[in-house]
């Protein structure tokens, strides 16, 4: 009989120690993923912004540089407001080309300053440019300037995301 000979396999340690390696993985991978979601859903928000201002840049070629003095016009107005004529959509919401990566509707335009309750909403401001923390600022603005505001899920609604043109 020879006592020295080794068994073969894995040991209950050995294994348990794969096991909780592995559950630590999985772990990190599912306390990453919202976060990592968040992040591609407020890039495309910006991305989004940003082919809004390339419209409005077209609003400005088409009309001799001027403006839009509002994305949206009063209900009951008879003239084609631009989300309609350049966004495809209704008189204050954007088409299906420009949808918010959360709730999958078309963003909604206002031109209300201050807080911006959620992110599926866009404020369009003439004859600003922004400012610090995402606050618009006449100084330095022109009657040819704008900022676009949205709020950003990884950011706070007193501290919008801003875009201008200057």
């Amino acid at each position: 009989m020879n006592i020295n000979r080794k068994a073969k396999g894995f040991t209950i340690i050995e294994v348990v120690l794969v096991l909780a390696i592995a559950g630590l993985i999985f772990l990190m991978v599912f306390i990453a993923l919202p976060a990592l979601q968040r992040a591609q859903r407020d890039t495309q928000r910006k991305n989004d912004l940003g082919r809004i201002a390339t419209k409005i840049a077209d609003y400005q070629s088409n009309n001799r540089g001027v403006l839009p003095t509002s994305l949206i016009l009063a209900v009951g107005t008879p003239a084609r407001t631009f989300v309609q004529r350049y966004l495809a959509g209704t008189a204050t919401v954007a088409g299906a080309e420009y949808l918010d990566p959360s709730s999958g509707t078309g963003y909604t335009f206002t031109g209300t300053t201050g807080v911006i309750a959620n992110t599926g909403t866009i404020v369009y401001t003439p004859s600003v440019i922004c400012g610090v923390d995402g606050a618009t600022t006449a100084a330095g603005a022109t009657n040819r300037t704008y900022a676009l505001r949205t709020r950003l899920e990884g950011g706070t609604a007193d501290a919008p995301y801003c875009v201008d043109n200057r």
